[in-house]
C-alpha cells in the first residue's frame, strides 16, 4: 500500500504515487521525495527498489524533488539503501548520476546555511559511490569553506536551532562513517570531521536536557533529527569522543543544579545573513524542574506561509517582554527577518546574567535590559525598559501543557510553585504549544503587564 506519513500528515496513493502531490505543502512533498523511508525497519529490498523504480519512471514530471536540496538527501537515502543491501543496477546508476549533474549545476549558494551543507555532504557519498573526481573537488571545497563558517567556537550550528544541529552532526557521523569504511582518497577530510563532530556533540550534550530532550529553540521540533542518545551511540561506535566547551558564541547559555535547569538566549538571533531559521526571542529562556519541562518555548508547528507561522516566530510566543506590540526582531514571511535586535553589555557573573537588547531602539528610543538571578531555590527576572518616555510592556511565560495556573492572594501559583512579581496587573491566558510539525496543544500562560521596571521571582 502506497500510505505516507510525514509531520504528522497521513496519505494514501490508491494507484501510482503522485511524486508532485501538493495538498500538505511544499515540506510534506519534499519529505515524500527524501526516501528516508529506506531505512525503516519493516523497508524490504523489493519493496524499496520498487519505490526507486517507480520514482525513476515518472522523473520526467518530477518538480518538487528535483530541486537541490531533495536531490541531496535522496541521493545519500539511496546510496545508503544500494550498499547495504549490495545493489547494483545501471538503471538506477544511471538515474543517480544524472541527479547529481542536477544539483552540480544548482549547488544552493543562493541560500548558504543547512542547504548548502547538506548539498556538501551528499557529493561526498556520490563522490565515493561513483568515485568521481568532479563531485569530489567540490565537496570538499564545500566542506572545508562551510564547516569552518558554520561550526561556532562552541560547537553550535550557527543557525542556533538544535533540531538542525543534530541533524548536521547526523551528517557529519554518516560522512565519518563513509570515509573509514572506504580506501579512497586516503581519508583526507576525516581530521576536519572528526573535530567538528567532537565539539558538537560536546556542544548538544551541553545543550540537551537531562530527560534527553532538547530545547525547542528558534525553529526546532521533535521528532525530526536523531535524538541525542541516538547520536551519542552513533558517534561511540565510530569511536568519535565528545568534547565538551564552554557556551559562548552560540549566545545560549545552561545553569542547572539538582533543582532545576535552565536555558537562556543571550545571543543574537543567527548569522546577519541568513536569519530564516530565526525567531524573535532575544533573552527568552526555557526551565525544567526536577527533571520535567515547566516553561517552554511555544516550538514548531509549520512552515508555511501563514499567520501561525508568523505567531510561532513572534516576539509574543517567548518568554521575554515586548513593548508597544512592536517586535524585537521583524520577522515577516516564513523564513525573513528585517532589522535584528542585537544583544549589548553581556556581564555573566557566578549568579547571575544581564544583558541589553537594541530591538525596540529605532522605532521607540527603547533599550530592554533583562537580569538573570539564579538561587539554589529561585530565579529572579529583572527586566528594564530604558527610554526618556513612558511605554507600556508585557512579559509572558508560556507553561508546558498539564501545569496549572492560578492566581492565589497577591501572586500567582503554578503546579504549587509560587511566581512573586512586583507588578499585580497580570493575565492568565491559554496559548498553543507546538511540540512537533502539525501538532499542537492547549496550554496556558502568564502575561504580566509593567512599564519601567518588572521584577518576578519563580520560587522552586
Amino acid at each position: 500500500m502506497n500510505e505516507f506519513t510525514f509531520l504528522n500528515l497521513s496519505y494514501i496513493f490508491n494507484h501510482k504515487i503522485n511524486w508532485n502531490f501538493s495538498e500538505y505543502g511544499k515540506l510534506w512533498t519534499y519529505n515524500l521525495t527524501y526516501f528516508d523511508y529506506l531505512h525503516q525497519d519493516d523497508m524490504t529490498e523489493e519493496e524499496g527498489l520498487r519505490l526507486i523504480y517507480d520514482f525513476i519512471e515518472q522523473s520526467a514530471f518530477i518538480k518538487d524533488g528535483l530541486e537541490p536540496f531533495p536531490i541531496s538527501l535522496r541521493g545519500m537515502n539511496w546510496i545508503k539503501f544500494l550498499s547495504i543491501y549490495q545493489i547494483t543496477d545501471q538503471q538506477i546508476g544511471n538515474a543517480l548520476y544524472a541527479q547529481y549533474g542536477i544539483l552540480m549545476d544548482n549547488l544552493e549558494y543562493h541560500l548558504l546555511g543547512n542547504h548548502l551543507l547538506e548539498n556538501s555532504f551528499s557529493l561526498l557519498f556520490g563522490a565515493y559511490y561513483f568515485q568521481d573526481e568532479k563531485f569530489y573537488a567540490k565537496a570538499k571545497e564545500i566542506l572545508e569553506e562551510e564547516l569552518d563558517e558554520q561550526i561556532l567556537d562552541d560547537g553550535a550550528h550557527f543557525e542556533l536551532s538544535p533540531m538542525y544541529h543534530q541533524i548536521m552532526l547526523y551528517r557529519v557521523l554518516d560522512c565519518i562513517n563513509l570515509i573509514q569504511n572506504n580506501s579512497w582518497k586516503k581519508k583526507e577530510l576525516l581530521a576536519l570531521l572528526v573535530h567538528k563532530a567532537e565539539i558538537m556533540l560536546g556542544w548538544l550534550n551541553t545543550i540537551t536536557y537531562r530527560n534527553g530532550s532538547i530545547p525547542l529553540l528558534n525553529d526546532s521540533a521533535n521528532h525530526i533529527a536523531p535524538t541525542t542518545k541516538e547520536l551519542n551511540d552513533y558517534a561511540s561506535s565510530l569511536n568519535i569522543k565528545t568534547n565538551k566547551l564552554e557556551l559562548s558564541n552560540s549566545g545560549y547559555r545552561k545553569i542547572e543544579n539538582n533543582n532545576y535547569e535552565m536555558i537562556v538566549d543571550v545571543g543574537n538571533i543567527g548569522p546577519d545573513y541568513i536569519p530564516g531559521h530565526a525567531h524573535s526571542d532575544t533573552f527568552n529562556f526555557e526551565l525544567y524542574i526536577e527533571g520535567e519541562p515547566f516553561i517552554v518555548d511555544t516550538g514548531l508547528s509549520t512552515y508555511e506561509t501563514n499567520t501561525r507561522r508568523i505567531l510561532e516566530r513572534s516576539t509574543a510566543s517567548h518568554n521575554t517582554v515586548q513593548v508597544e506590540g512592536e517586535e524585537q526582531s521583524e520577522v515577516w514571511g516564513a523564513f525573513r527577518v528585517a532589522s535584528r535586535a542585537k544583544v549589548i553589555d553581556l556581564v555573566e557573573k557566578n549568579d547571575s546574567i544581564s544583558a541589553f537588547h537594541d530591538g525596540y531602539k529605532k522605532k521607540l528610543g527603547v533599550m530592554h535590559q533583562r537580569e538573570f538571578i539564579f538561587e539554589d531555590n529561585s530565579i529572579k527576572l529583572i527586566d528594564t525598559i530604558h527610554s526618556k518616555n513612558r511605554y507600556d510592556a508585557v512579559a509572558r511565560l508560556h507553561f508546558y501543557p498539564g501545569v496549572h495556573v492560578e492566581k492565589k492572594d497577591d501572586h500567582i501559583v503554578c503546579n504549587g510553585i509560587p511566581i512573586i512579581s512586583s507588578s499585580n496587573k497580570f493575565d492568565i491566558l491559554e496559548y498553543l504549544y507546538a511540540p512537533e510539525f502539525n501538532k499542537t496543544i492547549p496550554a496556558q500562560m502568564l502575561e504580566i503587564k509593567f512599564n519601567d521596571k518588572l521584577e518576578v521571582e519563580i520560587q522552586i
